[in-house]
This record gives C-alpha cells, sequence and structure tokens, in this order.
C-alpha cells in the first residue's frame, strides 16, 4: 500500500512538472468551465436541443468571441495611433513641441506642466536629450518583445477555450469521476466540500461580471454626460478592463485626458476621471465582496480576504481562486472539526 501511494505522489509530481506551463490555462478553463456551466446547459437545451459536442463548440466559439472581442479592439485602437505617435517623437528631435493647449485648461497643476512642458519639449535640444532613450532600435526590441508575449498570450487563450470545449462536452463523466474520487478519498463529507467550492468560484465570477458591467454603465453615463469622444467605445473598454485589477481606472483616465487634449474643458476632464474613482471605489470594495460573500455564503471579511490576498498571492487568477480557498477552508471547519457531536 505505501509503494502505491508514493508511486501515485511520483506520477502526481512528475504530471504537474510536465504540465507547469500549461497549468494556469487549464485553471483559467476550470474556472469558466464550472461558473459557465448551468447557462451551457440552458444554451444547449433551448437552441441545440442538447447537450452535446456540437453545442460545446458552438458555446466556446461564442465565449471566446466575447473574449478576444475587446482586445482586438483595443489593439487596433493601439495601431492606429502608433503613426501619430512616431511624427510626434520625430517632430519633437527636429523643431521641439509646442505647449498645447489643452495643458492650459488642467484644473490641477497647470502652470508647473506647462513649465515642464517648456524645459523639456519645446526646445528641440532639450527635447533631443530627453527623448535619447527613445529611439527606433530600442522601439525595435520593445515592438519584438510585445509581440512575443502577444502571441504567447494568444496560444495560451486558445489553449484555455479548447480545454474549455473538453470540459464542455464531457462535463458530466468529468464531474462524476471527480466525485467519486472525492467521496473515496474523503468519504461524504468531501462531495459537501467540492460543492463549497463550485459555489465559490461561480459567485466570484458572477459577481465579478455583474460589478464590472455595472460599474461600465454607470462610469459610461459620466463620459456621455462630460461630452466624451468615442464615448462607446470608452464604455465598452470601461466594462471589460474593469473585470481586470485597475483596468477601468487606466480606461476612465485616458478617457479624462482625452477630453481635455480635443478642447473639452478641464473640469469635463476632472469630473470624468473623479466620478470613475467614486464608482471604482464603491464597487471594488463594498459591492464585489458583498455580492461574492451573500451568493458563496461567506462572511463578509473571509470575501474580502479572499479576494484581495489571492490577488496578492497569485495574480489576477487568484481574484477567483481565493474565495474558493476561504470556501474551502470554511467548509472544513464546519462540516469536518467544528461538527456537533449528536447526544447519546
Amino acid at each position: 500500500m505505501n509503494a502505491r501511494i508514493a508511486l501515485a505522489l511520483i506520477l502526481l509530481a512528475l504530471g504537474l512538472w510536465t504540465a507547469a506551463s500549461f497549468l494556469p490555462a487549464l485553471i483559467w478553463a476550470t474556472i469558466m468551465a464550472v461558473a459557465l456551466w448551468p447557462l451551457y446547459l440552458a444554451f444547449a437545451t433551448r437552441v441545440m436541443g442538447a447537450p452535446s459536442g456540437a453545442a460545446a463548440f458552438v458555446f466556446t466559439v461564442l465565449v471566446a468571441l466575447i473574449l478576444v472581442t475587446p482586445i482586438a479592439l483595443a489593439v487596433y485602437e493601439v495601431a492606429q495611433q502608433s503613426d501619430l505617435l512616431a511624427d510626434w517623437l520625430k517632430r519633437a528631435r527636429e523643431s521641439g513641441v509646442e505647449v498645447p493647449d489643452w495643458i492650459a485648461r488642467l484644473p490641477i497643476a497647470a502652470e508647473s506642466m506647462e513649465q515642464w512642458w517648456r524645459a523639456n519639449l519645446s526646445d528641440p535640444k532639450a527635447a533631443t536629450e530627453w527623448l535619447k532613450s527613445v529611439n527606433a532600435d530600442n522601439l525595435s526590441d520593445l515592438f519584438r518583445t510585445l509581440g512575443g508575449q502577444l502571441v504567447h498570450r494568444l496560444f495560451l487563450l486558445f489553449f484555455s477555450l479548447l480545454a474549455l470545449f473538453a470540459l464542455l462536452r464531457s462535463g458530466r463523466s468529468i464531474t462524476s469521476r471527480f466525485l467519486e474520487t472525492c467521496d473515496r478519498l474523503f468519504g461524504d463529507a468531501g462531495e459537501g466540500l467540492v460543492e463549497k467550492m463550485i459555489e465559490a468560484t461561480r459567485a466570484t465570477v458572477n459577481g465579478t461580471v455583474l460589478v464590472a458591467l455595472g460599474e461600465g454603465i454607470a462610469i459610461g453615463i459620466g463620459y456621455f454626460a462630460a461630452g466624451v469622444s468615442n464615448a462607446l467605445m470608452f464604455v465598452i473598454f470601461t466594462t471589460a478592463f474593469a473585470m481586470i485589477p485597475f483596468g477601468a481606472w487606466l480606461a476612465f483616465t485616458i478617457a479624462a485626458i482625452v477630453t481635455i487634449s480635443e478642447g473639452g474643458s478641464g473640469v469635463a476632464a476632472a469630473g470624468v476621471f473623479l466620478w470613475g474613482s467614486i464608482v471604482m471605489i464603491a464597487g471594488d470594495h463594498f459591492i464585489w465582496p458583498t455580492l461574492v460573500s451573500g451568493s458563496a455564503r461567506l462572511p463578509f471579511l473571509l470575501a474580502f480576504v479572499g479576494i484581495f490576498g489571492g490577488l496578492a498571492a497569485f495574480g489576477l487568477m487568484g481574484l477567483f481562486v481565493g474565495p474558493v480557498i476561504m470556501a474551502a477552508l470554511l467548509a472544513v471547519w464546519r462540516e469536518w472539526i467544528f461538527r456537533p457531536v449528536p447526544p447519546e
């Protein structure tokens, strides 16, 4: 028996070591499969007639479109602005860049910003010195590195979607085998532990999506009120990036800069940033943990620690892994340790 356990542990370690580079993609696929399983069953039953390989494939394609569309739009917008950036750098080196009119309309630090601009960018020599580190070779290396990272991330995304398709297609079989394994290892309490982890995963994903949609819509109202150009595009970006830590902050900060650089008032730009900050602070620090704690039946403090502690420990994946760990610990404490002893 001891030899079997040792062999199993060795094979498990070797398997994890072999699949180490693919583990994040597999974890993401598992999170998506657990969170989207009820939605997939409803889609497969109503649209495709019944769960099947074809239903899993179509559903995975729809998920891919939802995930890839904001990324594609962002890459397209960056590519559109690359020529303008190159022209600006060339002009700065040759003749300097005059202080833009919108700097004078900044609600805060307009005078100091104007002085810095004149000292560093208006004078061609100063601009050349300041931009010395930004040369063609550095930009080429930067784009080459970013391109390699983009290809790597796209491959991992493709692998996650492939794993998601496999999990959806064989979901019932995989679930029954997994529950049977938990029953053999941990007894009847193992199935309850799995259920708590599934509830925490779905609650975290659903809470993240709902809060991101709410934050995107609320901040989008501010875009339209302030007259931000391409407000609808910024709403899409803000909603998508709200699911990433500090992503929405970047989106509405850029929206405020665009507003003032295109002739808008400094008050409108400051209003966009202030309103976005209020919405994000309320959504991320109060509404989101409350939704997760309620749906996952976690105390608010445990949900808060799970979300932000998981983010600090595991990165973006920790947003979902952290609450699952807290839910598992709470289930172990309630069901295995603190279970009341029945009276004799």
